[in-house]
């Protein structure tokens, strides 16, 4: 089973305590003849930082040793057990543009017989980033080809509502050429990422959300030390929402939120999740 995690808080040390704090639920056991690959892209002071390791035969792959010591306001994190391109470093998400990370589970429908159409439809500048063999990689320049249609891709401050259009019009197309095919809706998850917020689209198997904030949650990341020395002001506006997705078992974890079928959502620093239909 592969596994989507995104997060995005106002506190960066947050942000691996918590993935460490709920590692037994985000791990992923290693399936017979199927060698996994990971990474990991997040943002630290203003800069964008990768971390990917393509192949990793342990027997079980941790997102909280993935994420150990890190310190950042939003992340991503992807296992992969790929189904198209093979085990190599230009396959391996999180993939970036600028200031985009975007990270997909599942297949595309069809995707051999619509690669070169999708394909085709991305201007030159996008066509020529496009590295790697992956349906996902293929997918997050759909995505940014809508941004620059809409005037957006050169911006630094791009909205999340801008973002959601350009991601809705991506799927529309591509379930649109699938249905050409004689095939119905992708059955995919995907996470894409800005400085400020992350967006997710849930299409396939169990995908939660949890918001941490308060004394009880903040008692149980840092502790009783690392709660009393915090001042009120800072105890208040603490906060870390974060998604998964792909479990083993299809199970919702103790404390967590199941997000519906055919939903995308929107995490950002200081407000709720906003959950809309596709």
């Amino acid at each position: 089973m592969a596994r989507l995690v995104g997060f995005v808080g106002n506190r960066p040390d947050l942000g691996a305590r918590v993935l460490e704090l709920e590692a037994r639920h985000l791990a992923v056991h290693k399936q017979p003849d199927r060698i996994p690959g990971w990474g990991v892209g997040f943002y630290q002071g203003g800069e964008i930082l990768l971390k990917r390791r393509p192949i990793d035969d342990r027997p079980q792959v941790s997102i909280a040793e993935m994420t150990h010591g890190l310190r950042a306001d939003t992340l991503i994190a992807h296992v992969r057990l790929g189904t198209v391109g093979g085990s190599r470093t230009e396959n391996t998400h999180p993939f970036r543009y600028r200031q985009w990370l975007f990270a997909h589970t599942g297949t595309i429908e069809a995707f051999s017989t619509l690669r070169g159409r999708l394909s085709d439809s991305l201007p030159q500048f996008l066509q020529r980033d496009v590295r790697g063999e992956t349906d996902s990689e293929l997918l997050f320049h759909l995505f940014l080809s809508f941004l620059h249609d809409a005037g957006a891709l050169e911006r630094q401050d791009i909205p999340p509502e801008t973002a959601r259009s350009a991601l809705r019009s991506s799927i529309a197309l591509v379930d649109g050429l699938s249905a050409e095919e004689g095939k119905g809706p992708s059955r995919m998850n995907l996470l894409v990422a800005a400085p400020d917020y992350v967006i997710a689209m849930h299409g396939s198997g169990r995908m939660v959300r949890r918001v941490f904030q308060g004394a009880s949650d903040l008692e149980r990341i840092l502790g009783d030390g690392g709660l009393g020395r915090m001042r009120l002001p800072d105890f208040a506006s603490c906060r870390l929402s974060i998604l998964a997705s792909d479990f083993d078992d299809d199970q919702t974890p103790p404390g967590w939120t199941a997000v519906q079928d055919r939903a995308i959502v929107t995490l950002t620093r200081t407000d709720d999740p906003l959950i809309e239909p596709i």
